[in-house]
């Protein structure tokens, strides 16, 4: 049972820490990103499994972090406040070429950021094109081009 109360406690902190740290960081993965990543599941397979690195424990773990995982899924079908409060909602980067400094200081981003999904997706050189950019859920930043009035 002590393996099932720690899998739940670092499952939540985890979660909570990585709500708390943005969704920047999962659309940006850097070398430093990718480091801290792995110590982190060094640590937490510690913090996990204590002394039993049986695999019976190893199992019973696994099985508690899915089963979480899928609860949640449901708690968030159900619920979808819970999913606003978990996930988090997309943020409106770029309106109509403007870019909302307030809403980019939030996600900690930077217009380069922004630009160079820009220039990735729809090949756009200047904001003044971008309709709509958002920095989804996931972490992604979509753009919506503005349309085209030149071509008849």
């Amino acid at each position: 049972m002590d393996a099932v109360v720690r899998g739940l406690a670092i499952y939540f902190v985890l979660l909570f820490i990585i709500r708390l740290s943005g969704r920047r960081t999962l659309a940006q993965m850097t070398p430093f990103d990718l480091v801290i990543v792995l110590v982190i599941s060094e640590t937490t397979q510690q913090a996990m499994l204590g002394d039993d690195f049986s695999i019976t424990n190893a199992v019973l773990l696994i099985l508690t972090l899915f089963a979480t995982d899928i609860g949640l899924s449901y708690l968030k079908r159900w619920w979808p406040r819970v999913g606003h409060v978990m996930d988090g909602v997309p943020t409106i980067l770029v309106i109509d070429g403007m870019f909302d400094s307030n809403a980019m200081r939030g996600c900690r981003l930077d217009r380069e950021d922004v630009m160079e999904a820009a220039r990735g997706q729809e090949g756009i050189e200047s904001v003044k094109e971008i309709k709509f950019a958002i920095l989804e859920v996931s972490g992604a930043i979509s753009i919506i081009k503005k349309p085209d009035l030149t071509k008849s």
